[in-house]
């Protein structure tokens, strides 16, 4: 398989995998609640192994979010969001210092919290600020909790089967 092949299937598969544990967090009702708990965030990391993961990521967020209660807002929104920190992911996971792998996942905690948080913030009817505050902190304990809780366990597996494939080579 050519080399750009495997990368347009890396990104559909990231893409496919996002949407169906999104889709399988909303069944749960934590995709879209005030603490959102999206398993599919966990997959945050994966930008630190390959650049298709970047797309992936954004692609798949955008499908996911064509269910949002906040409709086309999100969808582009959301996906902008992933974008930037998939591409900030990226930038941190080429680093040559090994703590700054336990930065790999914040953008993801940092930009979801401060877009989600203004969109729920936009759309709630209330005074901006306060909401604002409020959904932040509520998208980033449930952001913390998806990318490190379940991403950093993800990037230490990849990571060693890639180390394994690596080794029998």
């Amino acid at each position: 398989m050519s080399r750009k092949t495997r990368e347009l299937v890396m990104g559909a598969l990231t893409a496919a995998v996002y949407v169906v544990l999104t889709w399988l967090s909303s069944a749960f009702g934590l995709a879209y609640a005030g603490v959102q708990l999206r398993l599919s965030e966990a997959l945050c990391v994966l930008p630190a192994f390959t650049p298709s993961a970047v797309i992936g990521l954004t692609v798949g967020c955008a499908l996911s979010n064509i269910t949002s209660p906040f409709g086309l807002v999100d969808v582009v929104c959301g996906s902008a969001a992933t974008l930037i920190a998939a591409l900030l992911a990226r930038a941190i996971s080429r680093s040559h210092n090994r703590a700054a792998r336990w930065l790999i996942p914040l953008p993801a905690v940092a930009v979801n919290a401060l877009v989600v948080g203004a969109e729920v913030a936009a759309f709630s009817g209330e005074a901006f600020a306060p909401v604002f505050a409020l959904t932040c902190l509520q998208v980033g304990v449930g952001q913390l909790l998806a990318c490190y809780g379940l991403g950093m366990p993800l990037y230490f597996a990849v990571k060693k089967h890639m180390m394994a494939l690596t080794d029998s080579r």
